[in-house]
């Protein structure tokens, strides 16, 4: 009997599974590497969380940064009278046209009706920014104005008739309307497009007359407003106050359950040991490097550039508006997107002729370096830009979108302004960090030194020309550095 008994060496020959001799040769791991696993577990999870929940943290940032300069409520619609500049942190603003911008909460309120004015561009998001319409020429008013009702997620009552009735996935919306201004004496013109914006109307649907709260239009201009998203650990706080929020049906069931594993699940304490804390600040740290990186190195497949042979890029890279590729969802161009930018509807993406807006955008010159605020810089605008209503172009930072805040503070130039054109009725403009000797005052923008920065072309109302790519704008140049007047940024 003795002799038919297994020893150890002959238990150690036997052949194993795969995963037995890959796992430690079927062994539990170290305390210490068992535990060191689980950490890198719960910071790649945060790092996910992070990216696939920008989207509504870029957007509650906007809320939280408005409501505490401006105030709460739905009769209370910021707008930016005197056109919006550097001095408002929010991602890529455009300065051209007149902001309006609301965070309408439908579980405070109920069904929310918005009288909507004629000629506005805007539209209707949740807060994961998720189009609910298009509002203007795109959406169904078609430039006319209308009456809008906002439902919220759990309603299931009748919908009255009249109105354009969408069920919004959130219980907060994102109400963002744009107003065009004219051409006037010196430039464009506010005042119009202000008036306009203020003919908005927002009142809860079973409301008496008697008691809708009037509306309130702050002035955002000339003022000091943080609307970005959190850069530390309150990023998860917030987070976690919006999930507790917001139905269950408004994250789906394996994104729930990443929040989960690092902590946040609904209705229940969020409270993270020093180790987690230290992981989640790591993680809040390094997913906007990662995000930046997809941005800075560009896709594979090369599906942002706009062009064959031009450096502008298409944020959505082909996508939808909803970053719906073929057969996916594209995760990593959504989150390139919503660090620098907010609000994405189908007029902004679709191929409208004559009604929608298209957005090119330049991180690099034409040798494909990457744009910086101690060099020169020319861009010209060959004739006939296909805009129907104004074309402008504009400087970010490329970190988060915001303005170049130069002395100059308004890093934008459009063609209501008066613009210095070429014979030919090109246009050229100029970027640097102090005027070149042959710039007009209105066709130069001021940077700042030693920081990189993005250049946003808007061309509102597009034309056949752009989709056909008949009419093409130059690539960004770098010119020498000689000649130069005025002060330098700081």
């Amino acid at each position: 009997m003795a002799g038919m008994m297994s020893s150890p060496v002959f238990a150690q020959d036997q052949a194993a599974p795969p995963l037995v001799k890959q796992l430690n040769n079927g062994n539990w791991l170290s305390q210490s590497e068992a535990e060191s696993l689980r950490d890198e577990l719960f910071y790649q999870r945060a790092v996910h969380a992070y990216i696939t929940m920008l989207p509504a943290l870029n957007v509650i940032g906007m809320r939280d940064g408005s409501e505490a300069t401006f105030g709460k409520g739905y009769n209370v619609l910021p707008i930016w009278k005197d056109r919006m500049d550097a001095r408002t942190w929010v991602p890529t603003p455009n300065a051209d046209v007149i902001y309006s911008m609301n965070y309408l909460d439908l579980k405070e309120t109920g069904p929310l009706v918005i009288a909507a004015p004629r000629d506005v561009i805007g539209m209707f998001t949740d807060f994961f920014q998720r189009t609910i319409t298009d509002v203007g020429a795109v959406g169904p008013d078609g430039a006319r104005g209308g009456l809008y009702l906002l439902l919220p997620p759990d309603h299931d009552g009748e919908v009255p008739k009249g109105y354009f009735a969408f069920k919004s996935k959130t219980n907060n919306v994102f109400l963002f309307f744009r107003t065009i201004m004219p051409k006037g004496e010196n430039g464009p013109d506010p005042k119009p497009a202000v008036a306009l914006a203020e003919q908005t109307r927002i009142y809860p649907l079973w409301a008496a007359e008697k008691d809708v709260k009037p509306m309130q239009f702050p002035n955002g201009s000339g003022k000091r407003v943080n609307m970005m998203y959190p850069v530390d650990n309150t990023f998860w706080t917030k987070l976690k106050t919006f999930v507790d929020y917001e139905p269950v049906s408004a994250i789906d069931p394996e994104l729930r359950g990443v929040l989960a594993s690092i902590g946040i699940i609904q209705g229940q304490p969020f409270n993270p040991n020093a180790k987690q804390q230290e992981l989640l600040k790591k993680a809040v740290e390094t997913a906007p490097k990662m995000i930046m990186a997809s941005r800075q190195l560009g896709r594979p497949d090369g599906r942002q550039l706009y062009y064959k042979d031009r450096q502008w890029e298409n944020v959505w890279a082909g996508n939808t508006a909803d970053w719906f590729q073929d057969s996916y969802l594209d995760v990593t161009q959504r989150a390139t997107y919503f660090q620098v930018a907010y609000s994405s509807a189908p007029a902004m993406v679709m191929r409208t002729l004559g009604a929608g807006s298209k957005y090119p955008v330049a991180t690099r010159d034409a040798k494909g370096e990457f744009l910086n605020g101690s060099n020169s810089y020319k861009l010209r605008l060959p004739p006939h830009p296909p805009a129907a209503l104004f074309w402008a172009v504009t400087l970010y930072n490329i970190t988060d979108g915001t303005m170049v805040e130069a002395p100059q503070l308004m890093p934008s130039i459009n063609s209501f302004n008066k613009v210095a054109s070429n014979s030919d009725g090109s246009v050229d403009l100029w970027f640097g960090p102090s005027k070149p000797a042959n710039a007009p005052d209105s066709n130069w923008i001021q940077t700042v030194n030693g920081r990189n920065f993005l250049a946003t072309i808007r061309l509102y109302g597009t034309g056949v020309e752009f989709f056909d790519q008949t009419w093409k704008p130059d690539d960004v140049v770098k010119v020498e550095d000689t000649g130069l007047t005025g002060s330098r940024s700081r």
